[in-house]
């Protein structure tokens, strides 16, 4: 099996538990999702012999992980700039900046407080992974990108645009 085939494989993997991420509501059991797809994206993008990427993404494993017990500033800061280096040390191209924006965007979304912040970062974020994938040439990324969104778009309208269906009192 081709380098190649084998990366999509490990992206229809971590199409799973990325898709069920944002149908929790609880921070910690996003968090513990992107964790384990995180690592599955990070084999990926060795394969592919996108360093910069599988880098980025490892340090995103780590920092989600870590989002878990803090949300400081100061981690916040440090995941920031460990990954601005990161990409600075493995550029070889364009793709290095694109990927570094959607991990600086992901950054501050593990760090936020809420998930209601989070998701919207992430939402960002996502955009500038969706738009790497599709420049390297991955279809199973890309897709696992448009699935990422749409999965973030609907956990968001499950629990913050979604009409309560509770009946509301009558006015006698």
């Amino acid at each position: 099996m081709s380098a190649f085939i084998l990366s999509q494989l490990l992206i229809v993997i971590a199409i799973g538990s990325d898709l069920a991420s944002f149908q929790y509501k609880s921070k910690a059991k996003i968090v513990a999702c992107l964790c384990i797809s995180g690592v599955l994206i990070t084999l990926h993008f060795i394969l592919l012999q996108q360093y910069t990427a599988a880098a980025l993404m490892a340090l995103a494993t780590v920092r989600f992980f870590s989002s878990l017990f803090t949300s400081a500033p100061a981690m916040m800061l440090l995941f920031a700039t460990l990954s601005v280096l990161i990409s600075a040390f493995t550029y070889v191209d364009a793709l290095a900046i694109i990927s570094c924006c959607g991990s600086l965007l992901h950054t501050i979304a593990a760090f936020c407080k809420n998930d209601q912040r989070l998701r919207q970062w992430m939402l960002l974020g996502s955009v500038f992974w969706l738009l790497h994938n599709y420049l390297l040439g991955s279809p199973a990324a890309v897709l696992m990108e448009i699935l990422f969104i749409a999965s973030n778009l609907v956990g968001y309208y499950r629990y913050y645009l979604r009409p309560s269906t509770e009946k509301q009192p009558r006015n006698s």
